[in-house]
């Protein structure tokens, strides 16, 4: 995985626009410019690229799974992400 672009986070929560890339080799999380973009082995089948997509993003930033909110687009590779940071 990438490193990890914050050390702490301050606000109440941030949003993430994520392009989901599923059926990649490995994973990995990286952003270009304001678009995360987050390569996942899971195919984009019966929600498994989802549960990976929350599992990935928990580690990443330090959170637990129950902090991520996949807000807008449950069945599209372009996700509007919520993470409560409290």
């Amino acid at each position: 995985m990438a490193e990890k672009p914050y050390h702490g986070l301050d606000a109440a929560f941030m949003i993430l626009h994520v392009k989901v890339i599923p059926g990649a080799k490995k994973t990995l999380v990286k952003q270009e410019g304001e678009i995360w973009k987050v390569y996942l082995p899971q195919p984009a089948l019966e929600g498994k690229a989802n549960k990976a997509l929350v599992d990935v993003l928990a580690e990443f930033f330090g959170v637990r799974k129950n902090q991520i909110e996949i807000i807008k687009g449950l069945k599209s590779r372009v996700k509007t992400i919520n993470i409560d940071t409290i």
